[in-house]
C-alpha cells in the first residue's frame, strides 16, 4: 500500500511547493533550511487534511481501473471472432439472445461451482442471454481429464450430452477419475466407450489448446472468467450483480 501513496503524496507536496518562493521551486536546489521548511509544510498540511491522501488514492485507483477496462475492451475487440464465433464451443441459453455471456471454466474450480447455479438462474430468469462455454482446465490432471471427457462427449454425441455432463461435474465434489466419469455417463444413458475413444484425439486436444491460447491472449489466468459483451468479469459474481450488469449493457 505504501508505494501506492507515493504518487498522491508527491502531488500534494508539489502543490505545497507553490507556496514557497520562486527560487525554491527547483527541489534539487533547496537549501537545508528550505528543505526543512518544505518537509514541515507537507507534514502540517497532511496532518490537517488527511482526507486529501485518500482522495488522491481513490482518484489514482479509478484511473487505473478505467485504463484496465479500456485495455480489456481492446483485447476483446481484437479477439472477437475467437471469443464469440469459434465454431466449436458449447452454446446454451438462448442462442438468439440479445446479450452474449462467455464463461471460461474449470470443473475443479470451487468458485466455478459456486457460480454455476447463479449463471443458470440468470439464463432462466432473463431468457434472452446467449451463453458460450470455454473449457479452460488449469487446476491439474483431474481438470484436464474432466474437460477432455466432456469435449469428447460433445464431439461424439452432441451439445445436450455436454451440457448434462458439465452440470453434473459442477455439482460433483469427489475425485475426478475415469470410473467416476463412466458412472456419470451411464446416468445419462451415454456410451462411455465411444467417448473415451475420442478423449485423446487431435480434435479434442486442438479445441482445448485453442481455448488456452485465447485465454493467454486475453490475459486470463483464473476461473471463472466471464466476457459479457465488451467487458471482462474476473471471478465469481452473484446473480444480482450479473443481472444488473446485463441490464446496464441493454441500456
Amino acid at each position: 500500500m505504501m508505494h501506492r501513496l507515493i504518487a498522491p503524496l508527491f502531488a500534494a507536496a508539489t502543490a505545497l511547493a507553490l507556496t514557497l518562493p520562486a527560487q525554491a521551486m527547483d527541489l534539487t536546489e533547496l537549501t537545508d533550511a528550505e528543505r526543512a521548511q518544505f518537509r514541515a509544510e507537507v507534514r502540517s498540511y497532511l496532518l490537517d487534511n488527511p482526507e486529501v491522501i485518500m482522495e488522491a488514492v481513490e482518484l489514482l485507483q479509478n484511473r487505473e481501473a478505467e485504463a484496465q477496462a479500456n485495455a480489456e475492451q481492446s483485447l476483446i475487440s481484437d479477439n472477437a471472432d475467437a471469443i464469440f464465433n469459434d465454431g466449436y464451443s458449447y452454446v446454451g441459453g438462448n442462442p438468439e439472445g440479445d446479450i452474449t455471456l462467455v464463461e471460461f471454466l474449470d470443473y475443479k474450480c470451487g468458485y466455478c461451482k459456486r457460480a454455476h447455479p447463479e449463471v443458470e438462474k440468470l439464463l432462466k430468469t432473463d431468457g434472452n442471454i446467449k451463453l458460450i462455454v470455454k473449457e479452460f482446465p488449469i487446476l491439474g490432471a483431474e481438470s484436464m481429464l474432466a474437460s477432455r471427457y466432456v469435449v469428447a462427449a460433445k464431439q461424439v454425441v452432441g451439445g445436450d450430452s455436454y451440457k448434462a455432463l458439465g452440470d453434473a461435474l459442477m455439482a460433483y465434489n469427489g475425485e475426478v477419475t475415469l470410473p467416476a466419469l463412466r458412472r456419470l455417463a451411464t446416468t445419462f444413458g451415454l456410451d462411455s466407450d465411444a467417448i473415451e475413444a475420442k478423449m485423446d484425439s487431435d480434435e479434442v486436444t486442438a479445441e482445448i489448446a485453442k481455448t488456452r491460447a485465447l485465454a493467454d491472449r486475453l490475459r486470463i489466468s483464473g476461473t471463472p472468467t466471464f466476457v459479457l459483451e465488451d467487458e471482462m468479469l474476473r471471478g465469481y459474481l452473484p446473480y444480482d450483480q450479473m443481472m444488473a450488469l446485463v441490464e446496464e449493457k441493454r441500456g
